[in-house]
C-alpha cells in the first residue's frame, strides 16, 4: 500500500451498480417480467424498483402482484415468479462489466483491510455469480437475502469485532444508506452518470470507484 495510513479497517459493498453494471440489468429484468401486465403497471413497478433499490426481489414480487394486480401469490407461486426473474437476469450480471475502478481497488487492497458484499440479491445466487467472475479472493464474506442489511452489518461487526466507527458502507440505493445511518457507519454513495441522485442533501458520492483508494487512505 505504498506506506499509507488505512482510514478503515472494513469495507461493505453492496454489489449491483457499486461494483459491477448491472443495476439496469435487474430494471430492465422487471420490465420484462411484467410486461404482459401492460406499460402501467410496468411503470410502477420499474419506479417502485428504482426507489427502493437493495430490497429483495422476493418481496418486490410478492408487492407487486398483491399492489398493483391485486393477485396475492401463493408461496409455490411466488416462487416461480422468483425463478423466472433469476432466470433473466444471472448469466447476465455474470457477464456484465465491472464499475470502472473496482477491480483495481479489490486487487490493491486485498489482505490489507477486511472486505465484505452485503447485497439484496438471494445468497446463493450472489455467490454463484461472484464466483463465476473470479472475485472469491477478494471477498472475505459474501451475503445476500432473505437477512436484511442492518442484520448483516450486525453479525458481521459482532463475529469480527469491528469497530463501526472505521468500517465504511459503499451503496447506490437508499436500503444502503438507511442500514448504513441506522448502525452508524460510515457511507459513500455511488451515483452511475446519467442515474438520478436519490441520497439526502449532503452524502458524498462518486460517479465509480477510480478513486476508491484515495479516499480510503490517510
Amino acid at each position: 500500500m505504498g506506506g499509507w495510513i488505512i482510514r478503515y479497517d472494513a469495507i461493505f459493498f453492496d454489489f449491483d451498480g457499486v461494483l459491477v453494471e448491472s443495476a439496469d440489468i435487474k430494471t430492465d429484468a422487471f420490465r420484462e417480467l411484467y410486461g404482459e401486465f401492460g406499460p402501467e403497471v410496468v411503470q410502477r413497478c420499474v419506479a417502485h424498483h428504482i426507489r427502493h433499490g437493495g430490497i429483495s426481489r422476493v418481496r418486490k414480487i410478492e408487492m407487486y402482484h398483491r399492489e398493483y394486480l391485486g393477485q396475492p401469490l401463493s408461496q409455490a407461486d411466488l416462487d416461480d415468479w422468483v425463478g423466472r426473474y433469476a432466470s433473466i437476469v444471472e448469466s447476465k450480471v455474470v457477464a456484465v462489466c465491472a464499475v470502472p475502478g473496482a477491480v483495481e481497488f479489490l486487487q490493491a487492497v486485498r489482505g490489507q483491510m477486511k472486505l465484505y458484499v452485503i447485497s439484496g440479491t438471494p445468497e446463493d445466487e450472489l455467490r454463484r455469480i461472484v464466483t463465476k467472475r473470479g472475485w472469491d479472493e477478494y471477498f472475505d464474506e459474501v451475503h445476500g437475502s432473505p437477512r436484511l442489511k442492518p442484520e448483516i452489518i450486525d453479525d458481521i461487526t459482532t463475529r469480527n469485532g469491528l469497530d463501526l466507527k472505521r468500517v465504511l458502507f459503499v451503496g447506490d440505493a437508499m436500503t444502503d444508506y438507511d442500514a448504513a445511518h441506522d448502525r452508524n457507519v460510515a457511507f459513500l454513495g455511488r451515483v452511475a452518470p446519467h442515474h438520478s441522485n436519490l441520497f439526502p442533501p449532503g452524502t458524498e458520492t462518486v460517479p465509480d470507484l477510480t478513486d476508491l483508494l484515495e479516499r480510503v487512505s490517510g
